[in-house]
């Protein structure tokens, strides 16, 4: 028997990344996946790749309707849920000097009431025994250049992880906290890193990473899978899948 088999999941931005990645890894162990994303022809493409009957619905987390549309449409095709993995996020680097209103709101919107949010309109659908994950990131706990806003939006999944692995638990719902460091996934392009320079730029990632390299998709989709299938006792952690960079 597959690791998920027969379970439901959704996954917020899973059309690319971290989230496609796991979308496909939990789709091989025999879930039925759901993954959102703001884009329908990224979105309809991530669903082709996935296959295993792979959901998707197109919508940005910022939107609060969004989420309860989204819990509307889950809850009349499969009736509730086992894992919700509140994935999706944006990352502009500036320096706190640089940093506009809109470019503050945009990134609490997304990665911070994007999360709480959606828990809070999936959370009703969660079958007792089932669990959340959320992604946060290495930069809310390790001070890295012109990472300030966006380690700020990431701070606040440990303390909402923390405090829904109590309120969740007459469900036995478990909430942990998923944090990784320098990933290869396109992000690296939407921070403005030319192809041209991704050599250098992962090179220099590399000297602070003990591990040697940047990670990959998948192996965060390991994690996310423990989390998800295997951690049955884990609750309320926050996995730091980092390579060792948490250390330098």
């Amino acid at each position: 028997m597959r690791l998920l088999d027969d379970k439901v999941t959704i996954i917020t931005g899973g059309n690319s990344g971290i989230g496609k990645a796991t979308a496909k890894r939990f789709a091989k162990e025999g879930a039925q996946v759901v993954i959102t994303g703001r884009r329908q022809e990224v979105l309809d493409l991530a669903v082709k790749e996935i296959g295993h009957g792979a959901v998707g619905v197109c919508g940005d987390v910022a939107a609060n309707d969004f989420h309860q549309r989204l819990a509307d449409s889950v809850g009349k095709w499969f009736g509730g849920v086992d894992v919700y993995f509140a994935n999706a996020g944006i990352i502009k680097l500036e320096a706190s000097a640089a940093v506009s209103e809109i470019g503050y709101d945009e990134h609490f919107a997304v990665n911070t009431r994007g999360v709480f949010f959606g828990v809070q309109a999936i959370s009703p659908l969660i079958r007792d025994g089932g669990n959340i994950i959320v992604t946060s990131s290495l930069a809310a706990t390790k001070i890295l250049p012109q990472h300030t806003l966006y380690a700020g939006s990431k701070a606040a999944m440990a303390a909402f992880a923390r405090n829904w692995a109590i309120e969740f638990k007459e469900r036995r719902i478990r909430v942990n906290i998923l944090s990784p460091g320098p990933v290869e996934t396109e992000i690296l392009t939407k921070l403005g890193i030319a192809e041209a320079d991704r050599p250098g730029f992962e090179a220099h990632m590399a000297d602070l990473i003990p591990a040697g390299r940047m990670g990959r998709p998948e192996e965060l989709a390991e994690a996310a899978l423990f989390l998800a299938a295997k951690g049955t006792f884990v609750n309320g952690v926050e996995l730091v899948v980092d390579g060792g960079m948490s250390l330098t």
